[in-house]
């Protein structure tokens, strides 16, 4: 929760709006299935459970995401290898540069 926390405020401070925050997978999927959003960031690891799902139906959303995990590009699965990531620890500059790679 801390690190969705830290997340929120950098992406306030980058001039983002937060529309939802889920720090357990299914309530993340069910939001992922409704949310109006432009982008997401997804850890990959939401208490012990991979995020892979949220990022499934986000695709099939068209909504871009962006991984964030310790592990880096190692951490994807097979289906999301290709799938932009942010290592943490990053900072706020390295979101922004990660946000702006996937919307384009």
């Amino acid at each position: 929760m801390l690190l969705a926390l830290m997340i929120e405020d950098m992406l306030a401070d980058l001039g983002h709006q937060v529309v939802a925050l889920a720090t357990r997978l299914e309530p993340a999927v069910a939001l992922a299935r409704t949310v109006e959003a432009d982008v997401a960031i997804l850890d990959i690891n939401l208490a012990g459970a991979r995020s892979f799902p949220i990022a499934d139906v986000l695709q099939s959303r068209g909504i871009p995401f962006v991984f964030a995990t310790g592990y880096g590009s190692l951490g994807l699965n097979e289906a999301h290898a290709g799938a932009l990531t942010v290592k943490k620890p990053f900072e706020a500059k390295d979101l922004s540069a990660a946000i702006g790679a996937v919307l384009g």
